[in-house]
């Protein structure tokens, strides 16, 4: 029997209560798929910042190399400065671990409405490939002055061949697997330097993949486009910054950013990947058995895939699907179904 070694982080918030929710319905569906989730639990986040002045202790990082995957909530709490949680946790993971790949897919669910009109789940079925490593997200830059009248600030963004070139090839392949349809999200109409050589490598690459229709997109025509003809896409590559917004709109058009979920992925497995939702920690809700469970589970998805096991994965989204097609709908979906009793419906339907 297969056994994968799994890094629980709850993180803040709900994350205390979906996480652990997830993990159960996990392990119902390795015990009828025959294979092991060896969960080791870590308490590591903003909580954990305001008792030792760090979201992950010094050995963090050889800690977690030594999983094949880690599965984890949200980070954040109000009290905490929300500039540290990205810097100090979830970017310091995704660099050191080059998981260069933040895969977020979009796609309307059984039973749930879309808040575009007239859009159907022919309709809404895509995924976003954000490069994770590099672009507007390496915080380089300064502030100078910050208080005087000639104070200034910048951030550079840094893209390089390798790491475009990488991120590129992954998702030409996944659109080989899929529908054959890639977009490259831009705005080089603008940023006329480093997203001009951005879309030049990526054009580059397409060279490689002639069977896949290859077209350059910038990022106001495909948000006007995510909300008009989101059938338009199948495969979006683009940026870090970028990405981070559009995935945003992404679940917004499923029905809720509660629905969504993500990998931080390193292709090579060289290191382990990070599966997460796209929403927040939600503070607001934290501790009243009200929060969406789906976008974790469809983290977990993601996660069991990436891992090997892609007829547990199937079965998982079957049975969101089966779940998701009843009555029961959480408090974002306008239903006041718990956390405890969506979970349980799944891991029934498992």
């Amino acid at each position: 029997m297969k056994a994968y070694k799994i890094a629980v982080i709850n993180g803040d918030g709900i994350g205390h209560e979906i996480v652990p929710a997830c993990m159960s319905v996990l392990a119902e569906l390795s015990k009828k798929f025959s294979f092991k989730l060896e969960a080791s639990s870590f308490e590591w986040g903003a909580g954990y910042y305001k008792q030792h002045g760090h979201f992950l202790p010094g050995n963090g990082l050889e800690v977690l190399k030594r999983f094949d995957a880690i599965y984890f909530g949200a980070v954040g709490l109000p009290e905490v400065d929300d500039t540290l949680p990205f810097r100090l946790f979830t970017n310091y993971i995704r660099t050191h671990f080059k998981q260069y790949v933040n895969y977020r897919p979009v796609k309307l669910f059984d039973g749930i409405s879309s808040p575009l009109r007239n859009k159907g789940q022919s309709d809404i079925d895509f995924v976003i490939i954000r490069e994770n490593n590099e672009g507007e997200f390496v915080q380089s830059g300064r502030q100078l002055y910050p208080e005087d009248p000639e104070g200034l600030a910048m951030d550079t963004s840094i893209f390089t061949r390798k790491g475009i070139e990488r991120v590129a090839h992954y998702s030409f392949q996944l659109a080989r697997r899929r529908r054959k349809h890639l977009k490259n999200v831009t705005k080089s109409n603008t940023l006329i330097n480093t997203l001009a050589y951005w879309d030049r490598v990526i054009e580059e690459v397409s060279k490689h993949y002639p069977d896949v229709a290859y077209r350059k997109m910038y990022v106001d025509a495909a948000s006007a486009n995510f909300v008009l003809h989101p059938e338009y896409f199948d495969v979006l590559l683009t940026t870090n910054m970028i990405g981070d917004i559009l995935s945003d709109l992404g679940g917004a058009i499923m029905g809720s950013l509660g629905l969504g979920g993500s990998g931080n992925i390193n292709p090579e497995k060289e290191f382990p990947s990070m599966f997460e939702p796209i929403h927040g920690s939600a503070p607001d809700i934290a501790g009243q058995n009200k929060a969406n469970p789906v976008g974790q589970l469809w983290a977990g998805a993601l996660m069991l895939e990436h891992l090997g096991e892609i007829g547990a994965a199937k079965h998982l989204m079957q049975a969101i699907n089966q779940v998701t097609a009843s009555s029961y709908k959480t408090l974002d979906l306008g239903g006041t179904a718990s956390t405890t009793q969506i979970t349980r419906a799944i891991a029934e339907a498992i």
